[in-house]
């Protein structure tokens, strides 16, 4: 694999765990999967070459940015897997449901509902997932 996959692989395994970073390894490497490109070029541009730019924005300031437009693009899945990585990357819960509020004047009410539904589902996960 790339250095940009490496790098990327490592912000990866830093937000979602050594479990699923092995997991997306393998599936990339394995290369017969539907749509295993995809996951090696996430790996390569959005977290090797974009989240790993901590010099000029912060993960954290970053996860605000990007929980910001995936709210806008009302990516249930989305805005679920960014509120997690959100948290990992050292934003409360207050200061992402100002994001949500956000969203209310800029993005409109359904929108916004899509993103509670979201945000309150990861949420769930994490706290199920907590020792």
């Amino acid at each position: 694999m790339s250095e940009a996959f490496e790098k990327g692989l490592q912000v990866f395994r830093e937000v979602y765990g050594d479990e699923q970073a092995e997991g997306l390894r393998a599936y990339t490497v394995e290369g017969t999967g539907f749509g295993h490109k995809q996951a090696e070029w996430s790996m390569e541009f959005p977290f090797g070459a974009v989240w790993t730019r901590e010099e000029q924005l912060p993960r954290k300031l970053r996860s605000l940015a990007v929980l910001g437009m995936v709210i806008g693009l009302r990516s249930y899945e989305e805005i679920k897997y960014h509120t997690k990585m959100g948290i990992a990357n050292g934003l409360t819960r207050q200061e992402l449901e100002e994001v949500f509020y956000s969203a209310l004047p800029y993005c409109g009410f359904p929108i916004a509902n899509t993103a509670k539904a979201a945000m309150l589902a990861a949420f769930k996960e994490l706290d199920e997932a907590a020792p």
